[in-house]
């Protein structure tokens, strides 16, 4: 597969970890793993959030997007913050004790606790005998991440059998390498003056941790068997080292090959060089020798390296070099054993067949590590946590009880309503609560608080008043006499996008007009125009395809005709219209699947809405029957486990036969679902349809699948949506109205409710 060649459903990542140009090996992790997939995945952007150990920083690429400050805690809360509001998908955490502020780097907890994305950390170190501290802060990124990556056996085993991290919830993905043709290591040779010689190398930061004193005292062996022997190491002093103990490390390292006679055999390139530099200095090598001093090592990015690129490696028995060195894909000697290393590295040198038997065995086992490879096992991981988070709840999970009586309604607050009109319309949508210009408006919108501000009127909310001519304005100026039809998109400078509007803009429009008709009370001052308008608008309808638009066009004509029933070109449409519903159903419906199409797709319960009302007022009983038994079933389709209300999701819908979607869920759905079952509620009295109403209403408070209220109360705005793993803050005008109409809509019910029961007292 090529570069960008794959795709996937996450739209935004971002990496946590320290980011090159910062000198360290959790920085180039990063650095290589976002831009890998950055390469293979195309769409999806991927952003960077470093940590910083100085106060100057380091001068970054541009996809470092906010930097963290290692020891002050408050820059992991405002990492968290951004994170929130960018509209992440994912966080990638990389995670090192030692590259976090606090004890133990416990400062990352205050970033991830605050979260609302899934999180997939990769562990660089698992300990086997952790420190209480070191335990509670590993035990706690465990819990607060989605999965966890180790690039090792030995790591996940670790992880289940020392931190009781469950099975299911571990992806082992190998350390990344780049792809490097396997290639004879006097190819590269020359570049370095070191042209007919073997080369030993040793490569990464200096540290006395690393052994290198012991491959130093095992060269006078190696020497005396092959004098053109020469030991390169590769590598600046660690950051840190530097800072506490200058460049001791080095010169005693120097002092010893002097001591031992091999200073000339010996060279040190004493400098942090660029992948293509290193990559160069692995093909060259003939033998690579990593004599770390400590088996607590869970994984090695230089190991990684030169295995991929089918070097002969030595090296002492750390669990990462124990497990990528077995089945003779490398040598291992005791630790601290000059004498051992010697033997070793003469026994590859005389023994060439033996030498190059072990290079293509690594060669060919790097070959599910090259980093195309590890993005897309990346990627799988994040799939997955996106996928738990969207499709399972974990064990006992409820939905929270709302802080409300049963039938209790907010407060009716319209100031975001106010905030996204303006002299022309409503806007089509915000970032955050603020109207996005950019966007410009739509009909659809303007439809929509068109029937919102009649029932506001209906309610006697003097505050509508001037909002109804305003959109009702909107929707004439939609209107072309050329076609017979509503144009939708409009830019902000009032440019019509098209010449026609789709199918549904049309039938939501009629929706709109017959509301103003059919609901605006003496004098009428807005029904004149409004009527005339759905008189012309009316015939096009016919000419549609769509069975929301038509269902749309139903509940428009209802209205329409409670005012003029004698009109016979309206009875007449409504009669079509129903029976092409009708029709839908019965050629669809079967008995584990009662719907119209073969698709559960949007705006769902308009369709047995219309039916039902069509049934109700033609009469026809077939209709008014297929109407209640699809609106059943749909409540059951959209009920979860723990019982409360879950609509079908956008981003895959639910066909026949196949999985559903469960995210992302659209407040159109909650709406659709409050109005059909009012009025299912109306013409059957049966309580039941009063509770799913209640039911379906309350997904805007929060009782959803994530706890997360959809309803904003100090704006009065509707964010545009729930996530697998939290609510869309934008909000824009439909879930802003697609609210309004569902909490209206009850409001009036309730008031018709109550004026039934003081008749009948």
């Amino acid at each position: 597969m090529e570069n960008g060649a794959s795709d996937s459903t996450i739209d935004r990542i971002a990496f946590v970890g320290n980011y090159l140009p910062r000198q360290c090996g959790i920085a180039t992790f990063t650095t290589s793993l976002c831009e890998a997939i950055a390469a293979e995945y195309a769409r999806t952007t991927c952003i960077a959030l470093p940590v910083n150990d100085n106060e100057a920083g380091y001068a970054y690429p541009g996809r470092v997007r906010f930097e963290l400050t290692e020891k002050d805690i408050d820059s992991y809360r405002r990492a968290a913050d951004f994170l929130n509001i960018n509209n992440v998908d994912l966080v990638c955490l990389q995670h090192e004790y030692g590259i976090f502020g606090g004890r133990t780097g416990s400062h990352i907890l205050a970033l991830i606790r605050e979260l609302r994305m899934p999180v997939v950390t990769t562990l660089h170190t698992i300990l086997r005998e952790p420190s209480p501290d070191q335990r509670l802060v590993l035990e706690e990124i465990a819990a607060e991440s989605d999965r966890l990556v180790v690039m090792s056996g030995r790591g996940a085993e670790f992880l289940r059998e020392i931190y009781g991290v469950r099975p299911e919830k571990i992806d082992l993905i190998p350390h990344g390498i780049p792809n490097v043709p396997f290639v004879d290591p006097s190819f590269h040779k020359d570049l370095f003056g070191v042209e007919g010689k073997i080369v030993l190398l040793s490569f990464g930061l200096l540290s006395p941790n690393k052994g290198i004193e012991h491959a130093i005292a095992a060269l006078p062996a190696i020497v005396a068997r092959y004098p053109n022997v020469v030991y390169i190491i590769l590598g600046a002093t660690h950051p840190h080292v530097i800072l506490q103990d200058g460049e001791m490390y080095r010169l005693s390292l120097q002092w010893l090959a002097e001591k031992m006679g091999v200073e000339s055999h010996v060279i040190f390139y004493n400098r942090f060089v660029s992948q293509e530099e290193l990559l160069e200095f692995i093909g060259a090598a003939d033998i690579y020798i990593t004599p770390y001093l400590n088996e607590a090592q869970i994984t090695s990015g230089t190991l990684a390296y030169t295995l991929g690129a089918g070097k002969a490696v030595i090296s002492t028995p750390y669990w990462y070099a124990e497990e990528m060195l077995a089945n003779e894909r490398g040598s291992l000697v005791p630790f601290g054993d000059a004498g051992a290393l010697s033997e070793q590295v003469i026994d590859l040198l005389d023994n060439e067949s033996k030498r190059h038997a072990m290079r293509k065995r690594a060669y060919m086992f790097g070959r599910e590590m090259i980093w195309p490879q590890v993005a897309r096992r990346y990627m799988e991981s994040f799939e997955r946590a996106r996928a738990e988070r969207r499709h399972f709840a974990p064990p006992g999970f409820a939905v929270k009880p709302l802080d409300k009586r049963p039938g209790d309604l907010p407060p009716l607050k319209l100031d975001h309503l106010r905030h996204m009109t303006d002299e022309t319309g409503i806007l089509q949508h915000a970032i955050f609560k603020v109207p996005n210009y950019r966007e410009g408006y739509t009909t659809d919108d303007n439809a929509r608080a068109l029937m919102v501000s009649t029932l506001l009127e209906e309610l006697g909310n003097g505050r509508a008043f001037d909002l109804t001519p305003r959109y009702l304005a909107f929707v004439w100026y939609a209107f072309n006499a050329e076609t017979g039809r509503v144009r939708n998109f409009l830019d902000y400078q009032r440019r019509w996008m098209e010449e026609s509007g789709s199918d549904d803009c049309h039938g939501r429009t009629l929706w709109a007009l017959g509301t103003v008709v059919g609901r605006s009370a003496p004098p009428a001052i807005h029904s004149g125009m409004a009527g005339r308008l759905f008189e012309q608008t009316l015939p096009a309808i016919l000419e549609t395809t769509s069975p929301r638009a038509w269902a749309f066009a139903l509940l428009g004509i209802h209205e329409y005709l409670k005012r003029f029933s004698g009109d016979r070109m309206a009875s007449q449409v409504r009669e079509d219209l129903a029976g092409r519903l009708l029709g839908l159903y019965q050629s669809h419906r079967s008995d584990e699947w009662r719907w119209f199409e073969t698709t559960l797709t949007y705006c769902n319960a308009a369709l047995p809405h219309a039916l039902l009302l069509s049934g109700q007022w033609t009469p026809n009983p077939a209709m008014t029957e297929a109407g209640l038994e699809s609106l059943g079933w749909l409540a059951n389709v959209q009920r979860a486990d723990a019982g409360h209300f879950v609509p079908i999701g956008s981003g895959g819908f639910y066909a026949r036969g196949g999985e559903r979607a469960r995210f992302d869920q659209q407040p159109v759905e909650a709406q659709a679902m409050v109005s059909a079952c009012v009025e299912a509620f109306r013409v059957t009295g049966d309580p039941t349809w009063r509770r799913e109403a209640g039911r379906a209403f309350d997904w805007f408070l929060g009782r959803n699948d994530l706890n997360a209220p959809i309803y904003d109360p100090t704006t009065g705005g509707c964010r545009d949506g729930l996530h697998p793993d939290r609510s869309n803050e934008n909000q824009g005008a439909e879930s802003t109205l697609a609210f309004l109409q569902a909490l209206l809509e009850l409001r009036l019910a309730e008031n018709a409710l109550l004026s039934v029961e003081a008749r009948t007292r």
